[in-house]
């Protein structure tokens, strides 16, 4: 008698911790059963993946999708939508709403709203502040929680903790591996002036690669005296990539596809403020430091850093405009495009969008095509060719700094837990995301 799945993905090329190579995979129960060849298997649905590359679940660990208090910006299902039409499964919810994420309440609160409306399963950073700190072992462990974020540099109000002795505080109360902005609000307030009215060119000048490398030399230096683990988040500069390899005993890092795609001065002259975020879009010279940095594995995971701005927010002039940019729904065909072009290959974009955070959060089945993992899946066809606009963006502003893209590699399918929620860029099956869960908070 043969064996039946719920699921069975046919024919595709899968790549996992075993390589590349053509294989199927079954499912059952929202579970990976098993791998290999299933043709004499049936199952209540087949989908066939010939010619198509099967991926582990591409997780996205740094998202703001502006949820409560800035809606007309984005919310948690336009947001979502986005994540799944870009192939992404799961994504890690930033703190800086309005209000904050800082106590048990405000997180439930998302939990909440994430219920029956996000398309893609989901976490959500607690705000890691000077009032709170003290509190900060017991919010982490709260279900839904992913881990503590703090803003060194670039945010406003309690989120802003820019002095040592609150960075000691904040590490001295967490368990888990804190996730930072690290940028040196001092050097920023020192060197506002030097923004030229109108000019996004000189947004680099202003967060200048210093501001960058002595917040996270200052980072590392107290995560060391205290035994914490730390995670950097978008890192932009050549140095810091040299430093934090010295350093991978406490800190992990993250790089951002637009850090790695766009360059200055020629985004800022060509995007204005579309290209403006925090740190900064670089040059050539740094940008080449992060992919050395990807090639030697020094980088960990590839997050979208998604911060979407209505366009009318954005027209502003320097620096009047908003730093940040959608990027959720555009990062695996961007990454795929550069795995294309032979800069990056498919197995490290695995590692790096779903391995990487799988390692780093301690995601209790996820981030993982192999048996006993959730069944999450981002199908590729790694041929194809299109060319990414702002009108087919999901995101609530409706636009992308990747407008003009020539694209080749695109998600064709996401399947979460088992279900297809994404086929052929429609969501067919909406609002079935569920809170991840974490190792070190089980029973939470």
């Amino acid at each position: 008698m043969s064996e039946t799945y719920d699921l069975i993905i046919r024919g595709g090329e899968v790549v996992n911790h075993a390589g590349r190579g053509l294989s199927d995979v079954g499912v059952r129960g929202g579970k990976i059963v098993a791998i290999g060849d299933l043709s004499q298997a049936s199952a209540g649905e087949v989908f066939d993946a010939k010619g198509l590359a099967v991926l582990p679940g591409v997780i996205d660990t740094q998202v703001h999708f502006r949820e409560p208090g800035l809606e007309w910006k984005e919310d948690l299902e336009s947001g979502s939508r986005a994540a799944v039409l870009g192939g992404v499964v799961a994504v890690f919810e930033m703190p800086n709403t309005e209000p904050t994420t800082t106590d048990p309440d405000s997180l439930a609160d998302k939990l909440v709203r994430a219920r029956h409306r996000m398309h893609c399963d989901h976490a959500f950073y607690v705000g890691g502040t000077h009032e709170n700190a003290v509190f900060l072992g017991e919010l982490e462990r709260l279900p839904g929680c992913c881990g503590i974020k703090v803003f060194m540099g670039a945010s406003t109000g309690s989120l802003l903790v820019q002095d040592d002795a609150g960075i000691e505080q904040v590490l001295r109360h967490v368990n888990r591996r804190a996730a930072f902005h690290s940028e040196d609000e001092y050097r920023l307030a020192e060197r506002r002036p030097l923004a030229r009215t109108g000019d996004w060119t000189s947004h680099e000048e202003v967060r200048d690669a210093a501001s960058a490398l002595e917040s996270t030399h200052r980072l590392v230096r107290i995560a060391k005296a205290l035994g914490k683990r730390i995670h950097v988040l978008h890192v932009t500069t050549k140095e810091e990539m040299i430093f934090l390899a010295a350093n991978k005993d406490v800190a992990s890092v993250e790089v951002t596809p637009q850090h790695l795609t766009l360059t200055a001065p020629e985004a800022y002259e060509r995007l204005k403020g579309y290209a403006q975020m925090n740190p900064p879009i670089r040059n050539k010279y740094h940008q080449d430091g992060l992919w050395d940095a990807l090639a030697a594995g020094v980088a960990d995971v590839l997050g979208s850093d998604h911060a979407p701005h209505t366009k009318e927010e954005k027209a502003r002039p320097y620096p009047a405009s908003p730093s940040g940019m959608p990027g959720v729904q555009t990062l695996v065909p961007v990454m795929l495009t550069h795995v294309a072009n032979g800069r990056l290959s498919l197995e490290r974009f695995v590692d790096l969008t779903s391995h990487g955070a799988n390692r780093l959060f301690g995601m209790a089945d996820k981030g993982r095509l192999a048996v006993g993992n959730d069944a999450d899946f981002t199908i590729v066809d790694l041929k194809a060719r299109r060319t990414i606009k702002h009108e087919d963006m999901a995101s609530r502003v409706g636009w992308t700094p990747f407008d003009g893209f020539e694209a080749t590699g695109w998600p064709m399918a996401t399947i979460i837990r088992g279900r297809v929620v994404m086929r052929d860029d429609e969501v067919v099956a909406p609002s079935l995301g569920e809170p991840v869960r974490f190792s070190e908070t089980l029973g939470g």
